[in-house]
């Protein structure tokens, strides 16, 4: 399946779990299994949005946008930080009230069972959209996964939670339990926020990454060729390296190319779906960037 494929299967689950969670705060009258449901309902604005900045980033490049759309995908992500935000804050709410007055709650057998249907609905979703975020670079779609990875832990204390007042009878652990869900989800949305806040300020690439493009760079190095500035960058599923390859002044231009094309192509090899750019400099001759006027 496309990526946007498990996006659309996300919004088909995220409506069912929404029907099963807010089934069973209405059977139980619990403020952590609503605080549960209200997670969902996230879920589920994560996931049109995801869908919407998925196909945008989808698009070839065009007039306005020369570089293409990749980074439609970071807005997904920071669009989604926010939601829980929003989510927390309502939950923490709602927790306090209950808290300062305790209700009695109801039904928990039947449920804590639709939770735990709607857990295993998520989980087993998360799992697969992650392993097919890993293969194609999506953010967005890994920050849905993760999301819903967060959801189902939320459940499964959630329903230990509630667990505990039915062997304890003490009311005030379904408010203290949702207001513990709503920090949870906090951090969440934080490191949602923060990964895409790098991606648009063009963070630069994984270690490792890095360490495979410096030993395509090295296997070239000999005593007539040398490279420098080397830069990366991710935009999306995309991922870029700049550098400068310096080469004997006497080289014939053809030449000069055709070696430009051999790293290029053993860059590519070594990291897939990689983009090089790479300026071709005589040896003698070094490019400056910290020029005090190159910083106005």
């Amino acid at each position: 399946m496309q990526v946007s494929s498990y996006l659309k299967l996300s919004v088909a689950v995220a409506v069912a779990t929404i029907a099963l969670k807010t089934a069973a705060w209405w059977w139980t009258g619990s403020v952590s299994l609503l605080s549960d449901a209200l997670e969902s309902l996230v879920n589920l604005a994560g996931a049109i949005f995801a869908l919407a900045m998925v196909t945008i980033a989808a698009r070839p490049p065009d007039e306005d946008h020369p570089y293409g759309h990749h980074k439609a995908e970071y807005f997904s992500s920071g669009f989604e930080g926010v939601l829980i935000f929003a989510a927390a804050i309502a939950i923490i709410w709602a927790a306090v009230h209950r808290f300062m007055d305790p209700q009695p709650v109801e039904s928990l057998g039947i449920g804590m069972a639709l939770s735990i249907i709607s857990s295993a609905l998520n989980g087993g979703l998360a799992w697969a959209m992650l392993k097919k975020a890993r293969e194609h670079r999506s953010l967005a779609l890994e920050a849905d996964a993760r999301h819903l990875f967060t959801d189902v832990w939320t459940s499964a204390g959630v329903v230990a939670g509630l667990i505990g007042v039915m062997l304890t009878g003490w009311l005030w652990l379904d408010p203290l339990l949702a207001i513990l869900v709503a920090l949870n989800i906090l951090r969440e949305g934080y490191h949602l926020m923060h990964a895409a806040s790098q991606g648009l300020m063009d963070q630069a690439l994984d270690e490792d990454t890095q360490a495979s493009i410096k030993k395509v760079l090295d296997d070239f190095t000999h005593q007539t060729i040398r490279f420098d500035h080397v830069n990366t960058r991710m935009a999306g599923q995309r991922r870029y390296v700049d550098l400068h390859m310096h080469m004997p002044p006497g080289w014939s231009l053809g030449r000069a190319a055709a070696v430009r094309t051999s790293v290029e192509q053993a860059l590519m090899s070594a990291v897939p779906g990689l983009r090089a750019s790479i300026q071709l400099l005589p040896m003698d001759v070094e490019a400056h960037f910290d020029d005090p006027k190159d910083l106005l």
